[in-house]
């Protein structure tokens, strides 16, 4: 089969497999969402609930994170890794969020990459499952492991593996294949321990000798 057969299969199988999906990140508005987001990278997202969980009742808005003190926010965030990093990327996009838009998270891809610590990933996650907006596909690590071990891309370039996987999904398919396939990566096909045995996708899988 070709590429577009085997996503429509991979699709149906894990739809069944897991049909209940949604954000593994806690939050209760955009802004908190594209927070999350921000902390997650290389930062496990039960680490990040457990982070936020405590941050969004200290700081509840843009302008709060604005007004926060720089060394006692990494204080805050220090659990997390590149927590400096990320503390001040945090603050500068509340800020442009504030000044800019209202104090509203943007609706606009372009509008959310141009946010520091914003890459199309965060703004893929925050469109759709914030807003129900479908630009795109997030690519994060399970994804980009899938994406390699199924045969559907070549790349480890996040922004090629989307665009490989854009051309051979349906669009309404976009933002829940991100869900799909880390559900999947944590459930069987992980980074160093396969499932091959529970894996409903192993007959039509091109790594399935590995």
């Amino acid at each position: 089969m070709d590429k577009k057969e085997l996503m429509t299969q991979i699709i149906k199988r894990l739809r069944k497999e897991f049909p209940v999906l949604k954000s593994a990140l806690d939050f209760n508005n955009p802004f908190e969402l594209l927070v999350a987001t921000v902390l997650s990278a290389q930062t496990t997202d039960n680490h990040v609930n457990k982070v936020t969980n405590k941050l969004f009742n200290k700081y509840k808005s843009p302008a709060d994170f604005v007004a926060a003190d720089p060394e006692e926010l990494e204080k805050d965030l220090s659990s997390v890794n590149f927590f400096r990093n990320k503390a001040k990327n945090v603050r500068k996009a509340a800020g442009i969020i504030v000044e800019k838009y209202g104090g509203a998270v943007p609706r606009t891809m372009d509008e959310l990459v141009s946010l520091p610590g914003v890459a199309r990933k965060t703004g893929n996650i925050v469109l759709y499952n914030a807003f129900g907006i479908t630009d795109g596909i997030a690519v994060d690590t399970h994804v980009i492991r899938l994406a390699n071990r199924l045969g559907l891309t070549k790349h480890d370039d996040p922004v090629k593996i989307e665009q490989d996987l854009m051309e051979i999904t349906p669009k309404k398919e976009w933002g829940n294949l991100t869900h799909l396939f880390i559900n999947h990566g944590r459930k069987t096909c992980g980074a160093k321990k396969m499932d091959h045995a529970g894996c409903v996708l192993y007959d039509i899988c091109p790594s399935r000798e590995l």
